[in-house]
């Protein structure tokens, strides 16, 4: 048992380690956000069907349910392009800085759209994000742009995450996912004209050349579609509490991935590492706290009875 239990957190690592490593992939693709996310979520969508099909299921579920699954696809879908665009006119680092956030955000929202009070160490671990936040714009201003998106980007997974929640309650994670994507894919190329018209100043890119083919699969299948795979399989046998303390993970890896992979390039100043531990730190402190409370609630009940 314990051997098996090593075996899953191993796994769970290297999940994580391929989502913290999507944004060097971001830099290293040379397509635009955009066109990057409609590629990626095509070919996830197609790699995730045949798997589905693969597995004996079918694909049919009510016109109710596709069209909230397309609908919250779409809000992936700008999430993804959010998050590339961050990392294009930045840096890896930076951006993974502002996703940092993303627990916080969901540690808030989720309470909201529950109708439940915020939780004083919420706002509490929130003033400590804020306050690496301030100490990455003080230093880093350069970046103001990259940082303000991977931000926005993260509030916009946060309201994802809270409602993919809901929704993989009632359909299989695999058959929400893959019209996830197909709604994330119609979401980008509906975004084309205008990022084309407005952002971009060499129109749409419509083809990807050389190695991007090759990193757009390694982005696709091997990202999306087996970490996704991956980790819903360790969820059946893991705490979502374990589960998520180690998806704090996922900047740490990125950063570290961007400095191997970029060298220089990627190198911050001292205060924007500074910042950047702030934010991890209060991010990981939140499901320690959670934890620490919840089995001091267990105590004073199992005293009360």
């Amino acid at each position: 048992m314990e051997q098996q239990l090593v075996k899953d957190y191993l796994w769970l690592h290297l999940v994580v380690f391929l989502w913290g490593f999507t944004a060097v992939l971001g830099l290293l693709i040379s397509l635009p956000p955009v066109e990057m996310v409609a590629y990626r979520t095509l070919l996830a969508g197609i790699g995730l069907g045949i798997f589905i099909r693969l597995k004996g299921r079918g694909l049919g579920v009510p016109l109710q349910d596709l069209a909230r699954f397309i609908g919250t696809g779409a809000l992936i879908g700008i999430h993804w392009i959010l998050f590339f665009w961050a990392a294009q006119v930045s840096t890896v680092s930076v951006c993974l800085a502002g996703m940092a956030t993303c627990s916080f955000w969901t540690a808030l929202i989720e309470p909201l759209a529950n109708r439940q009070p915020v939780k004083w160490y919420e706002l509490v671990l929130g003033l400590l994000v804020i306050v690496g936040l301030v100490v990455i714009f003080k230093f880093e201003g350069g970046y103001w742009l990259g940082l303000s998106l991977a931000l926005i980007s993260a509030v916009v997974g946060a309201v994802f995450t809270v409602i993919n929640a809901k929704l993989t309650r009632t359909r299989s994670s695999y058959i929400i996912t893959f019209y996830e994507m197909g709604g994330a894919f119609l979401a980008s190329v509906c975004f084309l004209p205008v990022y084309a018209g407005v952002v971009s100043e060499v129109g749409i890119t419509w083809l990807p050349t050389g190695w991007d083919w090759f990193w757009l699969l390694v982005l696709s299948q091997v990202c999306t579609v087996a970490a996704f795979t991956l980790s819903v399989e360790l969820m059946k046998r893991l705490s979502a509490f374990s589960i998520n303390l180690t998806i704090n993970m996922e900047p740490v890896y990125g950063i570290l991935l961007a400095v191997l992979v970029f060298g220089e390039q990627e190198k911050m100043a001292g205060e924007f590492y500074l910042g950047t531990g702030i934010i991890l730190a209060s991010v990981a402190m939140y499901p320690l706290i959670h934890y620490a409370l919840k089995k001091r609630s267990i105590r004073q009940l199992r005293r009360i009875q």
